[in-house]
């Protein structure tokens, strides 16, 4: 009788471990084999440090991070850059570019493209002067990189939609771009899927939010919460072959912004998914 007891829970426990050992686990996030990829913009994170940055990202499974300069000072060793590098690999996580960085005089620019070159990216979010274009345009030239222009819809002067960085960039190097944040040019009272198809030659780079209107009292929350057909966003971006990254740009509770991003990621990643043909 112990005997037979013993063989039936030895047989027991084979099939718990068997039902174990072929438990499904979770798939691979939606974005997988898109030609765009998703990640976060380093802005997102202004009032937190590194580390915790990255423990959001590893929680998420985002791999890709636009680098800001309170998480890597443009002043920087090289030591210290590495190091850097050394902590995202840790986290499986890849910093793709900087910025934004506000360029007012040459100089800044120099130290722009002298920061992105030993930080070993070869794109630029950058929001220089307007008279500085030229010059950028032929430090784009010398150092092969791309430079995507920040839009801020009405909250400044100049690069407010993606029509105006447009009219700015069309004659110089088709290195000179955008950073086409949708939010801000719904702000502006612009469709930022009309602009996606209109202007995507020179869409380097992609800053993901909603906003709850199409004006300057507009502000950003939730992804999936305002105004913006991401659906539709979602279907232009496959159109038109984008294959840069999807960063969100979360400036909501920016104290504690940790739902908003999970949430607004999970939305975001939910239209991916359900926009599939």
């Amino acid at each position: 009788m112990k005997s037979t007891l013993l063989t039936l829970l030895f047989a027991f426990s084979l099939i718990v471990c068997k039902a174990q050992e072929t438990r499904p686990g979770p798939q691979l996030p939606p974005e997988t084999g898109e030609t765009f990829k998703v990640g976060i913009a380093g802005y997102t994170f202004a009032r937190f440090d590194l580390d915790k940055a990255l423990e959001t990202l590893k929680a998420l499974d985002v791999h890709y991070l636009c680098i800001k300069d309170f998480h890597l000072p443009m002043n920087s060793t090289d030591a210290e850059i590495a190091a850097f590098h050394e902590k995202l690999k840790a986290h499986d996580v890849t910093g793709y570019a900087v910025g934004p960085i506000y360029m007012k005089t040459q100089e800044e620019v120099d130290r722009a493209f002298d920061y992105a070159k030993r930080v070993g990216v070869k794109l630029i979010v950058g929001v220089p002067n307007v008279e500085l274009l030229p010059y950028v345009n032929e430090k784009v030239k010398e150092y092969d990189f791309k430079f995507a222009i920040h839009l801020h819809g009405p909250d400044i002067a100049i690069y407010q939609d993606a029509d105006d960085v447009w009219n700015h960039t069309k004659d110089l190097d088709p290195r000179m771009g955008m950073c086409l944040d949708i939010g801000h040019d719904t702000r502006n009272g612009k469709d930022p899927v009309a602009d996606m198809e209109k202007y995507h030659s020179r869409v380097f780079d992609m800053h993901i939010k909603d906003v709850t209107g199409p004006s300057k009292s507009g502000y950003s929350l939730e992804v999936g919460r305002g105004i913006i057909d991401f659906p539709a966003m979602v279907s232009m971006i496959r159109k038109v072959g984008y294959t840069g990254v999807c960063s969100l740009e979360h400036e909501r509770n920016m104290d504690n912004p940790f739902m908003g991003i999970a949430e607004s990621l999970g939305y975001f990643r939910g239209v991916i998914e359900t926009t599939k043909n």
